[in-house]
């Protein structure tokens, strides 16, 4: 099935590719290729594939906050979607810009990862929600980021030279994925308490790691069964009996009706 079967509507290309039309110029994120921050994106990956190992289904759909990620191998997975976020754009397998809904109808997706794309999404608040239509009920929704709480932050500062980063504090974003339906199954601090600090092992857990994974699954809808009203049906003094019936029992209906 290709990309284009999911989308809501045509893209624009003409129009995405204009200066100034749809996508916003902010800088890159060439941050996130830093050395530091490639090596978190490794712990969290770590923490997150005994989860991601037992997803199955035909689509998933991963939105980075750099180009070139690749999805984790996943055998159970289909194809995957690939996009980034860059200048208030998403780019990859398809261009559209980041403050309009993801072009994709409701409940496409078994597996949305979002690998610190709420950090530079213009519309973090409204790309979780997006991320959580376009995930299918019973699907999988899985984020990383940097925690806001821990000793990255001097360091992540200086690095991102004055752009401002939306670090999502991780018990805020599981009261949310709570209230919008999902179950909370993964939340957890990985990677190494301050950027620059040796490996003591390869652990990914770390209570006061500079980042988080988090791992929340869509309960698939109920569906409610009729409530069956008895009714007594009367039967006719002539008509024929069914094998097995008494006739005495058929003839105290007859009387009742």
């Amino acid at each position: 099935m290709s990309t284009a079967i999911w989308c809501l509507q045509p893209l624009n290309w003409a129009q995405a590719k204009r200066p100034g039309v749809g996508c916003m110029h902010h800088g890159d994120n060439d941050i996130y290729v830093s050395a530091p921050l490639r090596r978190l994106q490794d712990a969290q990956m770590r923490a997150l594939m005994p989860e991601l190992q037992r997803c199955f289904g035909t689509h998933a759909l991963m939105l980075g906050a750099a180009k070139g990620a690749r999805p984790p191998a996943l055998p159970m997975l289909g194809s995957w979607v690939r996009l980034y976020l860059h200048d208030g754009c998403y780019l990859g397998d398809l261009r559209a810009a980041a403050l309009e809904p993801l072009p994709f109808m409701d409940d496409v997706f078994d597996l949305v990862l979002l690998r610190h794309a709420l950090e530079v999404s213009p519309a973090a608040s409204g790309l979780l929600v997006q991320a959580i239509r376009v995930l299918a009920p019973g699907g999988v929704l899985a984020l990383t980021g940097v925690h806001p709480l821990s000793g990255w932050m001097p360091w992540l500062r200086w690095q991102a030279g004055g752009r401002s980063l939306r670090l999502q504090l991780p018990l805020r974003l599981q009261r949310v994925l709570r209230q919008e339906g999902l179950g909370i199954e993964l939340a957890q601090r990985v990677g190494r308490s301050w950027p620059w600090l040796p490996a003591l092992d390869r652990k990914a857990a770390n209570v006061f790691g500079g980042g988080y994974v988090l791992i929340a699954r869509k309960h698939p809808r109920l569906a409610l069964p009729r409530r069956i009203v008895p009714t007594t049906v009367a039967v006719p003094a002539g008509g024929r009996l069914s094998p097995g019936t008494r006739r005495s029992s058929a003839l105290q209906t007859t009387r009742d009706a």
